[in-house]
């Protein structure tokens, strides 16, 4: 599964977003998601098989933390994508100063 099929699903976005700030339990969340544990733990897998996120055992839970070098990929896809953006907000600010005169 390519790094795009894997975040095109909200929920693993989400995932990701919490474990932004660091390793979370299942049950962690759980309550921060409006997702069945069930539905957690499936889109756990789907990221940990896609080397998005990393598990280890601690006492009876699994702690999940992001991994990042999946990210680097899309990160590395959407370079031509953030200087094209870049090039036309450049463009704004200079029409937008040039009007001010």
């Amino acid at each position: 599964m390519s790094p795009f099929e894997v975040l095109a699903d909200p929920g693993r976005r989400e995932i990701l977003r919490l474990l932004l700030d660091g390793e979370r339990s299942v049950g962690s969340l759980v309550s921060e998601l409006s997702l069945a544990q069930p539905n957690v733990s499936k889109h756990l897998k789907v990221l940990r098989q896609a080397g998005f996120v990393e598990v280890r055992p601690s006492a009876r839970e699994r702690l999940y933390r992001l991994q990042p070098e999946p990210l680097q990929e899309l990160d590395t896809w959407l370079g031509p994508f953030r200087a094209t953006w870049s090039r036309r907000l450049d463009a704004l600010e200079t029409h937008l100063d040039s009007m001010e005169d």
